[in-house]
């Protein structure tokens, strides 16, 4: 497994992109404002830091996606051990994901990059 991105929404898009481009200096790596989302990379790292528009996306809360081989066998494998979900996989542009509480109720998405 490895990060995929990590997600937090955004009260004023407009101004969260200038706090992270301009304030800490947070290069974008995709602007999407038109879809209500952008990201910005750390590092040389892949994963991204991708605020999203509470506007439409109402129900965002911060989360954590972490990258697997295949979405659907992790989500079987982790309802065999009783993990609350928040939804059944779906799909995305880039794959799969399937979001999930951990016991305090914080959100980890579980994804892959598999397009079929």
């Amino acid at each position: 497994m490895n990060y995929d991105n990590f997600f937090y929404p955004a009260e004023d898009l407009d101004e969260s992109k200038k706090f992270y481009n301009e304030v800490l200096e947070l290069p974008i790596k995709f602007d999407f404002s038109q879809k209500g989302m952008i990201a910005f990379n750390v590092g040389n790292e892949e994963a991204a830091i991708i605020i999203k528009d509470k506007q439409k996306f109402p129900d965002i809360q911060p989360s954590v996606w972490i990258e697997v081989e295949n979405v659907q066998t992790t989500y079987e494998k982790l309802l065999k051990k009783n993990v609350k979900f928040r939804s059944k996989p779906f799909k995305i542009p880039t794959g799969w994901v399937v979001e999930l509480y951990d016991p305090s109720g914080n959100i980890i998405g579980i994804t892959d990059y598999n397009t079929e």
